[in-house]
């Protein structure tokens, strides 16, 4: 641990970066996977369970907190982190993306951005300062900028537009952040799908020397390969000595190609998302428990987890539970999800600290492609 907010570059592999990131409240494993705890709990499961399979830090949302229970609430209480049980380090979005989500329900000016909760309707203005102040009053340990991120496709006009207007809330958000010992607050790359635009907000921010950079505006619908464009234009620009955090990614062959492309840290719902709706992530690729052909499979999902969901229920009761729409097979199902995305971040760093990260990520591909109808 460090009383200060420090990142370490410890060693690359080609593209791939194996670090390491020192707070106060214990020091982040990177590449990361921070399961998202979007109100205050990662959905159908314990924090223990979460600090167990490997993570080191979550993600909360500062607009789903700031509507309920509130910000001010959470800091009469003690902070996010006594609320929850979760000692270990918090990052929280600012809001941005959810209040841009909400198309007819908000106005957006210099200012800020004005909209009515999805909860009651009640009115709420979101400007740069008020994101910093409510993760503030959250208590996280890394913030985020309010920035404004564009649905694609859209015109490279528009696009434009809301990148500049995102670089000059950033500077409002690092004035307003000011200095924090131990904490971070991260600037977002925005700019679509136009590789011109990305260069200049990743150089506009790292003029701003600050404590590390997220790549956002990605994963929202655009195809995989532009993904990976934009991040093979955009990382270059960004300061190797920061950590650098693509926002709400993703499926585990999303984060393998992004470690190769220099990626520190993810986030994504997709673990817990796929979990409750009966979808399993393994070794062996995914694997749809709702299927006919479970029904009498008495296999775990995996025999050599270290997951007691993976290796310890067999598919034909995981089957059952998910038909009969018990919680429990929701539960079970995002256990073994987010054991395995933090399996597949631990085999990466290995793979980095060895020097062999492209014959794991060959390996790890080949092994999803075999499929589950094998033994595994």
């Amino acid at each position: 641990m460090s009383e200060s907010f420090q990142f370490t570059l410890k060693k690359t592999d080609g593209g791939a970066r194996l670090g390491e990131v020192s707070m106060p409240r214990g020091t982040i494993r990177t590449p990361a996977f921070m399961p998202v705890g979007t109100v205050g709990t990662v959905k159908a499961m314990y924090l223990d369970q979460v600090r167990e399979s490997g993570a080191d830090i979550i993600l909360g949302n500062t607009y789903h907190l700031m509507l309920r229970p509130t910000a001010e609430r959470v800091a009469r209480l003690g902070g996010l982190h006594e609320l929850i049980r979760w000692p270990h380090p918090i990052l929280t979005d600012s809001g941005g993306f959810q209040v841009m989500s909400l198309s007819g329900l908000r106005k957006l000016d210099e200012q800020g951005v004005t909209f009515k909760s999805h909860v009651d309707g009640s009115l709420h203005h979101m400007s740069p300062e008020r994101s910093i102040e409510i993760q503030g009053l959250l208590g996280s340990d890394i913030q985020m900028q309010l920035d404004e991120c564009v649905a694609l496709p859209s015109t490279p006009k528009e696009i434009e537009r809301a990148m500049e207007m995102s670089l000059r809330w950033a500077e409002r958000c690092k004035v307003a952040f000011g200095d924090q010992p131990g904490k971070a607050m991260f600037g977002i790359v925005q700019g679509g799908d136009v590789p011109d635009l990305r260069v200049r907000s990743a150089q506009a921010l790292s003029q701003m020397d600050l404590k590390g950079y997220a790549v956002g505006g990605l994963a929202v619908g655009e195809p995989q390969d532009v993904m990976l464009r934009m991040l093979e234009t955009t990382l270059p620009e960004l300061p190797t000595e920061k950590p650098r955090y693509l926002m709400g990614v993703g499926t585990p062959d999303d984060i393998l190609k992004s470690v190769a492309r220099g990626i520190d840290m993810f986030d994504c719902v997709m673990p817990t998302r796929s979990g409750r709706h009966g979808l399993a992530f393994t070794r062996r690729g995914k694997v749809n428990i709702r299927n006919a052909r479970h029904a009498e499979d008495m296999r775990p999902l995996d025999d050599q987890s270290n997951c007691p969901a993976s290796r310890d229920y067999s598919r034909a009761y995981l089957h059952h539970l998910v038909r009969a729409n018990e919680a429990l097979g929701g539960m079970l199902l995002s256990w073994n999800n987010l054991a395995y995305y933090q399996e597949l971040m631990q085999g990466i760093r290995q793979a980095i600290a060895e020097g062999r990260f492209a014959d794991f990520m060959a390996e790890t591909q080949e092994n999803w492609a075999k499929g589950d109808l094998e033994p595994v």
